[in-house]
């Protein structure tokens, strides 16, 4: 290549003005070749054109009007869906834990106290009580009613927490017996005009007996409230204990809101309604005639409409969303979308009248038709014009193009010759590529350039970062490996654990499914002849529930080492655990404490696997208990306590859920079958060999599949107090 007057002849610069020059000229040939066969063709060419522009652009701004007005129909409906659906939700959340809670307290009867209920106070005085309401002729002081309205009482913080935290209008609880507890904040409604106290019998009451013959959680149509007139939806659910039916909870949603939301929903072209899971429609503006509200007894079921909304309703109750659709309503289209509400199994339909909605395309295929006959008139006088026109432009754009490419060539070139260069200079560790003034071209040109100068930035930080994140991670690793083995030196390690002990004989072990746990165990001696064992597992995993376990296991062992029975140590432990838990951890304990002389255990299992026991001669089998509740929920649990002597030659079995609940590759869970059947493989085994058996017999049913829970257990085999050795 060779420079002329700064020109680069055989560079770059005069490819480009070679490229401009053909061009040119071709273009130039081309354009003189066909400009006379266009311009005779031109004109029946325009009207066609307009025709067909005309159908193409209707047939556009149908379509687009269609795709936005269907669109937003359906984002509009689906977000209205959800409020409304989040309501009911609420309502289903709330009575499924009052239900949990009622079967939960009912089961339990001889742990809680007797809590008595008043009658409603006769003023409204703003703050949420609760109240006892009874049938005619159904004596509140008579001894089984007094015990059970009592033991019902302690669902008084459950039932007025309900009402205070969330839309509900009211929390209840009716019985058999013809009596029930209401929550609300307006009692002096359940006294009549003379101020006598009301008497309601629930057992009467469509919740009462909707939710029996369900079964289960059963949600009313729209009903009318008995002490306030008011409109609202019930959601009720049995309790049952022993399959005998013990009470019905329930609460109540006011609807004002929505009802309002509906009515105001009419315009001249939309509206919305709600049709129930059996086609009934039981809310829909007034001014509309397509959806009649009417009484339950009346409803027809729109499922079975002749009309095409027979199948909408159907589709949209089966499928829950099936799009918006055209459907014909007495000879006139509506764009309809249905939109399930799971909480409650209903639909919400968004109507749209078709006609009206494309009125604004309608009018502007009318104003297009106008301006293109005014363009066709324009297009014939302007048609000599541009012909002229063309040939003078033709002219100077040839010139203005070949200087045009001169100084293009020059202007590109130059900065990319020099950040060719810079570029070429970035070598080993030197990534350094700054903005140059010739660079700031204000075109691609600048934009590479910054890019690279950004690249450069970036690839320095980048390795910055990942120098910082390596040496991060470094420290990390080394502090969970220093977290590991300060858990690991938490745990007896040291087996024999007692030499001098010959009465049993201890073994136990943990293995963390990540770097630290949430399992742990623990054994030692609270006096000469008391051994006290402990397992268990909290929730979650990691450092988190490491941490929950050292307060677990510090607890637990000061507790137990300053005497009592387990029931004792667990209910002080658990209310230590109470104080202060905003993360809502907890644990399941197992606490045994064992008379070495005797044999005799007195445990506590909170919430924990049943432990296996096997006596001599004999096979492990699960010993099965009521569980007591887990630690560190309820300050208030109760805890009861179980007994079970081990004789010579009997040997105890504990162990966590990461035992049972190990996964084969195949998902399936190892289980207390499987494990049953590795300890009776060899049940007469010592400690040690029963725990190996058990580990061996789980990594082989998880094969490659990865360890999800932490796997702990312990195993003590009881061999009697040794015999008196008397001198002769």
């Amino acid at each position: 290549m060779r420079k002329f007057l700064g020109f680069t002849i055989g560079g770059l610069q005069q490819k480009i003005f070679n490229i401009f020059l053909i061009t040119m000229v071709l273009v130039t040939a081309a354009f003189i070749a066909v400009i006379t066969y266009q311009t005779n063709e031109l004109s029946s060419l325009v009207a066609e054109s307009n025709a067909n522009q005309k159908a193409s652009i209707q047939t556009i701004s149908d379509s687009t009007m269609d795709q936005v007005l269907t669109g937003s129909m359906y984002s509009s409906g689906q977000i209205q869906a959800n409020y409304v659906n989040s309501m009911f939700k609420t309502l289903a959340s709330g009575v499924e834990m009052l239900q949990m809670c009622t079967d939960m307290f009912m089961n339990n009867t001889e742990e809680l106290i007797l809590y008595p209920i008043d009658e409603p106070p006769r003023e409204n005085t703003g703050e949420v009580v609760l109240q006892l309401l009874a049938a005619p002729g159904v004596d509140l002081n008579s001894k089984e009613n007094l015990t059970k309205s009592g033991l019902l009482g302690n669902l008084e913080e459950i039932m007025i927490s309900l009402v205070k935290t969330t839309d509900l209008a009211s929390t209840f609880v009716g019985v058999p017996e013809g009596f029930f507890l209401m929550a609300d904040d307006k009692p002096a409604s359940r006294y009549d005009e003379n101020g006598n106290l009301m008497q309601i019998d629930a057992r009467e009451r469509w919740w009462y007996q909707g939710a029996v013959e369900a079964g289960g959680v059963y949600f009313s149509d729209i009903e009318t409230d008995f002490f306030t007139g008011r409109k609202e939806i019930v959601c009720a659910a049995p309790v049952y204990v022993d399959g005998e039916l013990v009470a019905v909870v329930g609460a109540d949603l006011f609807i004002d809101e929505l009802a309002l939301m509906i009515s105001t929903s009419y315009s001249d072209s939309s509206f919305i309604c709600v049709i129930n899971q059996d086609g009934h429609t039981i809310l829909a503006p007034e001014k509309q005639d397509i959806f009649t509200v009417y009484s339950a007894d009346r409803a027809p079921d729109l499922r079975k409409t002749a009309s095409e909304i027979g199948p909408f309703v159907r589709a949209a109750l089966d499928d829950g969303d099936n799009g918006v659709r055209t459907v014909t309503v007495d000879g006139r289209e509506y764009y309809m979308a249905g939109f399930r509400m799971p909480a409650v199994g209903w639909i919400l339909v968004v109507v749209l009248d078709k006609a009206v909605a494309t009125m604004p395309s309608d009018m502007m295929n009318a104003s297009l038709q106008s301006i293109s006959n005014r363009a066709m008139t324009n297009y014939a006088a302007g048609r000599v014009r541009s012909q002229r026109t063309m040939v003078v432009l033709l002219v100077v754009v040839f010139l203005l193009g070949t200087a045009g490419a001169v100084f293009v060539a020059n202007r590109v070139v130059k900065p990319l010759e020099m950040m060719t260069r810079k570029i070429a200079d970035m070598k080993g560790g030197n990534f350094d590529f700054h903005m140059e003034k010739q660079f700031r071209t204000k075109d691609e040109v600048q934009v590479l350039a910054e890019s690279f100068a950004d690249m450069s930035k970036r690839t320095k930080g980048y390795i910055k970062e990942i120098t910082d994140i390596t040496a991060e991670k470094e420290r990390i690793g080394a502090e969970l490996n220093v977290a590991t083995q300060i858990q690991a030196d938490m745990l007896p390690s040291l087996f024999p654990a007692f030499p001098d002990k010959k009465e049993f004989d201890l073994f136990a072990s943990m293995k963390p499914a990540k770097e630290v746990g949430g399992d742990f165990y623990d054994f030692f001696f609270t006096d000469p002849t008391h051994l006290a064992m402990v397992i268990a597992d909290v929730s979650g995993k990691g450092v988190p529930a490491a941490l929950f376990m050292v307060i677990a296991k510090t607890l637990l062992k000061n507790r137990t080492q300053l005497g009592g029975d387990p029931v004792e140590i667990m209910a002080n432990v658990n209310r230590q655990l109470c104080e202060g838990n905003e993360a809502g951890m907890f644990v399941t304990v197992w606490l045994g404490i064992m008379d070495v002389e005797t044999g005799e255990v007195v445990s506590v299992n909170a919430g924990h696997e049943h432990p296996a026991i096997r006596h001599a001669n004999g096979e492990f089998v699960l010993d099965t208990y009521p569980h007591s509740p887990v630690m560190g929920v309820m300050e208030t649990a109760k805890f009861t306590e179980r007994r079970f002597k081990l004789d010579i030659g009997d040997t105890l079995f504990v162990y966590t859920d990461g035992v049972v609940e190990a996964n084969s590759p195949k998902g399936e869970l190892y289980g207390d079958k499987r494990l049953l059947d590795v300890l009776n493989r060899n049940p007469d085994a010592d400690p040690r060999e029963v725990l190996s058996n058990v580990r061996e017999g789980v990594h082989e049913f998880m094969a490659e599949a990865d360890q999800f829970d932490d796997i702990t257990m312990l195993c003590v085999k009881y061999k009697g107090k040794a015999p008196t050795i008397e001198n002769s």
